[in-house]
């Protein structure tokens, strides 16, 4: 009997051992799963910091304190009404991107760390709004984006986050204002389309003149042309006839009378010409001595026979 009781001791206390050791491993080691940080408080003190990983503790005296999550996370902003600069009031929210870079200022610099950034965030999209008429907030988000990012990161450096970006998801004027600049809006449209229509009838008009310039341009090109041909032909006409009373001068030095009559024969039916064809000439009386015109006539040919003669003269010789 006293075997066995001694036996049934031994048992116990075995097993007691090896639920206390059980409870002690239990307690001394730590697996930190990926993505995670994990806090180590001695007797209430922080003392480092657990990472990803197999990790020990000294039992009794060692316990977790804070488990952080250190991937990067989305924290969605409430909507809120917002005052802008012209006092028009307009509907904003926003969706915030930050991830914790230090596990222990985040578990002991501030209490609530998601609930802080919130609230941090909404102050800070009033600040930015109110501070800018309603135009300006609605067409330039990325300037509100980018302060809100500058400005927010900044101030939760000390909680161990980065904040890596501030959306504004949505900015809400109320329906009055929505109507006011929907007519607005046409308004500038058919502003501009007038504009067009009205450059269209400029650049139209600036075309036909420029056509109309260039086509008188040409044309008094044309008349220039023309002139200096009729100036060249006259010029050609009278060398001609200078060359002819120069011809006609040597024949009467030389004491050939014909010459004369060619002169007189050339006036005379030239006169004839121009009384032939006044238009308010009908039938025209004029006493004409033929046999006068006659010579003169046969003088010319004579003075052609001469000039012939001479040439030929010229040429044998």
């Amino acid at each position: 009997m006293n075997d066995l009781s001694g036996l049934g001791s031994a048992g116990v206390t075995a097993l007691v051992v090896l639920i206390f050791a059980a409870i002690l491993i239990y307690l001394m080691v730590k697996s930190v799963p990926q993505g995670e940080n994990w806090t180590v408080e001695r007797f209430g003190r922080y003392t480092r910091t657990l990472h990803p990983g197999l990790r020990f503790l000294i039992p009794i005296m060692d316990k977790v304190g804070a488990r952080i999550n250190m991937m990067e996370t989305v924290l969605d902003i409430a909507g809120q009404e917002v005052i802008t600069k012209d006092n028009a009031m307009v509907s904003a929210d926003a969706v915030a991107f930050y991830q914790v870079i230090d596990a222990s200022s985040a578990a002991y610099e501030v209490r609530d760390l998601t609930r802080a950034l919130s609230n941090l965030t909404m102050t800070n999209i009033r600040s930015v709004i109110g501070s800018m008429d309603l135009d300006e907030s609605l067409s330039n988000r990325d300037m509100i984006n980018s302060r809100l990012l500058h400005v927010i990161d900044t101030a939760s450096n000390p909680w161990g986050v980065k904040v890596t970006r501030v959306e504004i998801k949505d900015l809400a004027p109320p329906p009055d204002i929505n109507e006011a600049m929907a007519r607005q809006m046409k308004a500038e449209r058919t502003k501009r389309a007038d504009i067009l229509q009205a450059e269209g009838l400029k650049q139209s008009a600036i075309l036909k003149a420029e056509g109309e310039r260039e086509a008188q341009i040409r044309e008094a090109e044309g008349r220039k042309e023309a002139a200096f041909l009729d100036a060249e032909a006259r010029e050609r006409q009278a060398e001609a006839e200078a060359k002819a009373t120069q011809m006609v001068s040597e024949a009467i030095s030389k004491g050939d009378i014909q010459a004369i009559n060619y002169f007189v024969a050339q006036k005379y039916t030239e006169a004839l010409r121009d009384i032939a064809s006044a238009p308010n000439s009908k039938t025209v009386m004029i006493p004409l001595e033929a046999s006068g015109l006659l010579g003169s006539i046969s003088g010319i040919a004579d003075i052609a026979k001469a000039t012939a003669g001479a040439t030929g003269t010229k040429g044998k010789v």
